[in-house]
C-alpha cells in the first residue's frame, strides 16, 4: 500500500512540473474605473499666489476673507488676514499694522523662544469666521514656528478672539484668553457662534471654539462674547484627541508627521479641528484631523456652568461613527453637516436625520479640503492647500505646488448660511 501512495506521489508531482501555463497582457475591454469626479462642476474664484491659506469666510454682500495661519507654515510673513479681490490679489485686513506685532513674531526675551504675545496685533490666526449677523470674527492661536516648522509656545495676550464690524472695518471687541481658557500649548482652530440671547448673563451669544494642541491640550473652548469669560469643556477626552496610531493615505502616500532633521516619523497629532452648530444650535458636532470620527455633544452641556458640568458634557458625548478625514465643517439652513473627505479628494455632508454620508462634489484638484463655508448667497465655499504636502510631513521637503485655491458649488436643496440677529448692545 506504502509503494501505492508513493507512485501516486511521484506520478502526481511529475505531471504536475509538466504542465506549463502562459499568461500573456490582456487588451482592456473597458473595465471599470474611478471617474475621479463627481457632483456639479467645481467654480475656481480665486487663485493664492502669495501665502499659503486655511480659512474662508464670505459676508453678505460678497467680501472675501481668509487667513494665513503662520504657526503652520512660518513664510506667512506679510499678514494673517487678508481681504480678496478681483485678478487674484489679496490685501492685509483690516490693515498691514495690525498683522504684524512691533516687535517681531518670537519673543527671546526669556532665553527660551516663545510666540510674542501682543493684545494689540495678530500672531499667528487659524480661523476667519462671518457670524449670522455678519460680523467678522479672527481666531488668534497666539503662536507662530521657526523656519524648522516647530511651532513656540504662546505668551500672554496671543490667543485671542477680534470682532469686526464689516460695515466700518473697525474692531469692536477683543476678547484675550487667559491661561486657564488657552494655556501656552493651546492651539484654537476653529470656531462657530450662537448669537441667541438667553445663553448668558451677558446676552450677548457664546462662540464654541476647538483646541488642537499638538502637544494633546485638546478641549473645547465656550467663551461668552460679553463677557469675555472662556472656559474649556471635554478637556482631554477620548473624542477631542488624536487617535493614536492614525495614518491617513492621500493621493496613494501615507501621511505622517516628519520635522525637518527628525529621522523618524510619528502620526498626524491635531486633535479637535473642525466643528459646526446644528440648525437650531442645539448640538456641537466635532472632529479630529487625527481621526475619521465624527463627533457631537448637546450644547447645554457644554454651556453648564454648575460644580458636575464636566461631567455631564463627557457622558453626553455622541459617536456618529467613520464619516471620513476632515478639517473644517459647517452647517447650512438644510441641518446638514459639510466637510471635506479628504482621503477620496471629495466634499461631503452627514444627514444627522439619517446618520447618512453623502457626496456632494469630487474633484482630483482636491487634496486637501481644508475650510468650507456655507454662504448667504447659496454656495458652499472651500479652500484646497495642499496641507500633507507641507515639509513637515516629508522630512522637511517642500512638496506644495502654488498657486493654492478657493472653489463653490452651489448648496443643495437651496440651503444657505444660517442667519441671526445681532445682539443689541
Amino acid at each position: 500500500m506504502r509503494n501505492t501512495f508513493t507512485s501516486l506521489a511521484l506520478a502526481a508531482a511529475a505531471y504536475a512540473q509538466e504542465q506549463t501555463y502562459t499568461f500573456e497582457n490582456q487588451t482592456d475591454p473597458g473595465l471599470y474605473r474611478d471617474p475621479l469626479t463627481a457632483g456639479p462642476s467645481p467654480e475656481l474664484i480665486h487663485l493664492y499666489n502669495d501665502q499659503w491659506p486655511t480659512g474662508v469666510a464670505v459676508s453678505r454682500n460678497g467680501r472675501i476673507f481668509s487667513n494665513y495661519p503662520r504657526a503652520l507654515d512660518p513664510n506667512n510673513t506679510e499678514y494673517t488676514v487678508a481681504e480678496l479681490f478681483a485678478n487674484n490679489t489679496e490685501r492685509a485686513y483690516p490693515n498691514a499694522t495690525y498683522n504684524v506685532p512691533p516687535s517681531g513674531l518670537v519673543d527671546n526675551s526669556t532665553g527660551t523662544p516663545m510666540s510674542v504675545g501682543n493684545a494689540s496685533h495678530l500672531t499667528g490666526v487659524q480661523s476667519v469666521v462671518i457670524d449670522g449677523a455678519n460680523r467678522l470674527w479672527i481666531l488668534d492661536t497666539g503662536r507662530t514656528a521657526i523656519s524648522d516648522g516647530t511651532i513656540l509656545p504662546a505668551s500672554p495676550g496671543g490667543a485671542k478672539l477680534v470682532g469686526v464690524d464689516l460695515d466700518t472695518d473697525q474692531i469692536f471687541t477683543t476678547i484675550v484668553f487667559d491661561s486657564k481658557a488657552a494655556p501656552a500649548a493651546s492651539y484654537l482652530n476653529d470656531m462657530r457662534f450662537d448669537l441667541s440671547s438667553n445663553l448668558t448673563k451677558s446676552g450677548q451669544g457664546v462662540a464654541y471654539i476647538t483646541d488642537s494642541s499638538p502637544e494633546g491640550q485638546n478641549a473645547i473652548v465656550v467663551v461668552d462674547l460679553g463677557t469675555g469669560e472662556a472656559w474649556r469643556r471635554l478637556v482631554l477626552h477620548p473624542s477631542v484627541q488624536a487617535n493614536a496610531g492614525f495614518v491617513p493615505t492621500i493621493a496613494g502616500y501615507p501621511v505622517y508627521i516628519n520635522q525637518t532633521g527628525d529621522e523618524t516619523a510619528t502620526n498626524v497629532n491635531f486633535g479637535a479641528d473642525g466643528i459646526a452648530l446644528s440648525a437650531d444650535n442645539s448640538e456641537l458636532y466635532y472632529a479630529t484631523t487625527g481621526g475619521r470620527e465624527l463627533f457631537s455633544v448637546p450644547t447645554k452641556n457644554l454651556l453648564d456652568r454648575s460644580r458636575n458640568a464636566e461631567l455631564k458634557a463627557r457622558g453626553a458625548v455622541q459617536y456618529h461613527g467613520e464619516t471620513g478625514l476632515k478639517d473644517g465643517m459647517d452647517t447650512d439652513t438644510n441641518g446638514m453637516i459639510y466637510a471635506g473627505n479628504i482621503e477620496d479628494n471629495a466634499v461631503a455632508y452627514f444627514d444627522p436625520a439619517t446618520g447618512l454620508l453623502n457626496t456632494l462634489v469630487r474633484d482630483p484638484r482636491f487634496v486637501w479640503t481644508d475650510c468650507v463655508y456655507s454662504g448667504f448667497d447659496g454656495y458652499l465655499y472651500f479652500t484646497q492647500n495642499q496641507l500633507w504636502r507641507r515639509p513637515q510631513h516629508w522630512f522637511g521637503e517642500e512638496r506644495r505646488v502654488m498657486p493654492y485655491a478657493l472653489f463653490r458649488v452651489p448648496l443643495p436643496n437651496g440651503g444657505t448660511k444660517i442667519e441671526q440677529d445681532a445682539p443689541s448692545s
